[in-house]
């Protein structure tokens, strides 16, 4: 059998077709725009969703047996606010992930409500990026459209909806929204409350890889796909990366290096940082997980070399540079503002350390090590929670860089782990497929079956202690800037 895994990302939806056996058959992906009406903004319509996953699945199963199509399921940027009418037409743009509009919110929140309430109802404190701050912003700034609302949805459950006509989320997407009771895996009355909605608004919750129903007839036809394809509810793209690259069960790591950078840590057990400084989310393998988030990884590269050098030659940019660990330039990521572990959306992108003798390539390493740097801080708050952490896997699109994987290995000392392929979300949707239609028992076994490690990076123990010197330093550049970060917005 065929199964389909559907990553909803923010510049495209990336689209993969698997065999029963995990063997990747063929991969599509479509763009749509991203919009930023004011400085700080970040919105896309779901409707241009829809439409490229629509065309991409076409184009996936163009030269296959289509009857063979089994399931399909999702991994999707998370927290961005959907919202439906009584029709169920979108009544205005999706607020994305990285949009950082709910300052104000985000602050009544954390500090009327209080983060000691938000961490008891939902595990998390706010962060301007999450849901339910949106949700406020729009009550207050939108009254007009708040009144509207019928349904409150994901991105991906948006096109899951489209699919079957159900509306629906999972536990580890629903995590991300700040309405949500991650450790009784159910949405939290209080936050409803708080945020003048009612569960009536909210979609139904499935774990990540329970079906929420078949594809409606009409999409059936349109794709030539049977009618009795599943559609599973998937997860959160990191939730559905970790899948995808095995980080299942106890104790596992994942660092995704994609437009936004993870460290994600599964655990059977529920558990919260006391100061959540991590997220503490509800995992798609029935269990939960913790994970440190920076808005800008990938990101920060593709800004330096497309918008500053002006080259889409990356692999040449890297090449230039020899002297690992003795860089004197620092970056620090925070194009976006940021999340984990400073939760600072006034936060911003800073060099320093240029001197007269400072390079191109020193600058663009600069930028490779302060997205290390930067996954390391959250590293760290996992450590002091006694979590011993000697090696992970990786996926994104950084994860292609030789170099950033060796950077990776030595500034954070523990061993990287590179799986076979690194399509991590859209992989882990075509597994959590897989699970739904029981062509495996669960989500353990499918990643054992099908995840493979093809190469291990590990860290040269002079470059480390070099690093470590180095992290040690960057890690007081950013709370000497804080003040400033204020006074630039």
């Amino acid at each position: 059998m065929l199964y389909i895994g559907v990553d909803l990302g923010t510049s495209a939806v990336k689209l993969l077709l698997m065999d029963g056996e995990g063997q990747i058959q063929k991969i599509v992906s479509k763009e749509y725009p991203i919009y930023f009406p004011h400085p700080g903004w970040s919105e896309q319509k779901p409707e241009d969703w829809f439409e490229q996953t629509m065309i991409g699945l076409k184009e996936l199963l163009a030269d296959c047996d289509k009857s063979q199509v089994a399931g399909i399921s999702f991994g999707g940027q998370m927290h961005g606010l959907v919202v439906l009418d009584e029709n169920d037409a979108v009544i205005r743009p999706a607020l994305l992930w990285n949009d950082g509009r709910t300052t104000e919110e985000c602050d009544y929140l954390n500090n009327v409500i209080g983060k000691e309430k938000l961490s008891e109802y939902t595990a998390n404190i706010s962060f301007t990026g999450f849901t339910a701050p949106k949700i406020l912003w729009m009550k207050n700034k939108e009254p007009e459209n708040f009144a509207r609302i019928k349904k409150i949805m994901l991105p991906k459950d948006y096109i899951a909806y489209k699919l079957t006509g159900v509306h629906c989320t999972d536990v580890s997407d629903a995590s991300g929204m700040l309405v949500f009771d991650v450790k009784n895996r159910c949405w939290s009355k209080e936050m409803l409350d708080i945020c003048g909605i009612s569960e009536d608004q909210m979609a139904k919750v499935y774990e990540s890889y329970e079906s929420v129903g078949c594809v409606l007839p009409e999409i059936a036809a349109e794709l030539g796909i049977p009618e009795t394809t599943k559609v599973a509810a998937g997860a959160g793209d990191n939730a559905a990366a970790a899948v995808g690259t095995g980080t299942v069960g106890d104790g596992q790591c994942n660092i995704s290096l994609g437009t936004s950078g993870t460290v994600f840590i599964s655990s059977e057990k529920f558990g919260v940082d006391k100061n959540n400084a991590l997220h503490a989310f509800a995992h798609a393998d029935g269990h939960y997980h913790l994970m440190g988030c920076m808005l800008s990884a990938a990101s920060c590269n593709k800004w330096w070399m497309d918008e500053i050098i002006g080259t889409t030659d990356y692999a040449a940019e890297q090449k230039q540079i020899e002297k690992l660990g003795e860089n004197h330039v620092y970056f620090l990521p925070y194009l976006m503002g940021e999340r984990s572990p400073h939760n600072d959306p006034n936060a911003r992108a800073t060099f320093i350390g240029m001197t007269m003798d400072t390079t191109r390539a020193d600058m663009t390493q600069a930028v490779l090590e302060g997205v290390a740097f930067a996954l390391r801080d959250s590293l760290e708050v996992a450590r002091s929670l006694g979590i011993p952490i000697k090696r992970t896997k990786i996926c994104g699109g950084g994860a292609k860089s030789p170099l950033w994987k060796k950077i990776i290995a030595n500034v954070l000392n523990i061993k990287v782990d590179v799986p076979a392929n690194e399509e991590g979300p859209s992989m882990g949707g075509a597994m959590l497929a897989a699970v739904a239609c029981g062509e495996y028992a669960n989500v353990e076994e499918a990643a054992a079956k099908i995840v493979k490690v093809v190469d291990t990076v590990e860290p040269n123990p002079e470059l480390a202690a070099k690093y470590e010197d180095r992290y040690q330093k960057f890690r007081r550049i950013y709370p000497a800037c804080k003040p400033l970060f204020g006074l630039i917005r």
